[in-house]
């Protein structure tokens, strides 16, 4: 094999090698930013709760509103519950606010929460309901998608992947300080 030809191919490796990196990065890339203005579309959303009565997300309208988007077929969604139920319930009586949209139907969630108990509020959504998600920054409309929104309704942070209990916790525990 000739010398260029092994410069080309490790020139390509490289390329590679830094685009899978970069995307990875993107992946697991975690906004602290607040937004200018508050988002409302975000509390415009009406979805159906598991028992089929309409619930608004304007409900929660003051609090700290965590809004995670998730399916009982991701498994890093399913991951990330049990440990966003327990701030729930840490932080309730902070005017802390845990919603889950789901893209299932009821009867996949309903099993889901005989396994994995969840301590709030799960709604229905659908693909339209994803392309929420996108104007939230989730471009990729991929799931688990996590947003944090301050007392005023302004995005203060978001995140693609499962995102950990201690890192939301951190975040919770800086906004309930402002």
């Amino acid at each position: 094999m000739s010398r260029s030809r092994v410069w080309l191919m490790l020139g390509g490796l490289t390329l590679l090698a830094a685009t899978v990196g970069y995307r990875l990065g993107v992946l697991e890339k975690n906004t602290e930013t607040p937004t200018a203005a508050p988002v409302p579309a975000i509390f415009d959303l009406i979805l159906m709760d598991l028992k089929g009565q309409p619930q608004g997300l304007g409900q929660w309208r003051g609090k700290l509103l965590i809004v995670n988007y998730w399916a009982t077929w991701c498994h890093p969604c399913r991951e990330e519950m049990p440990g966003f139920s327990r701030l729930q319930e840490k932080y309730l009586d902070k005017g802390v606010q845990f919603v889950g949209i789901s893209i299932d139907n009821v009867d996949k969630i309903v099993e889901f929460q005989k396994i994995t108990p969840v301590s709030y509020p799960l709604l229905i959504g659908d693909m339209n309901v994803m392309e929420n998600s996108a104007a939230l920054g989730n471009a990729r409309q991929a799931l688990p998608f996590t947003a944090v929104f301050d007392r005023e309704g302004r995005l203060f942070s978001t995140k693609l992947g499962r995102l950990a209990e201690a890192d939301l916790e951190r975040q919770l525990i800086d906004l309930m300080s402002r």
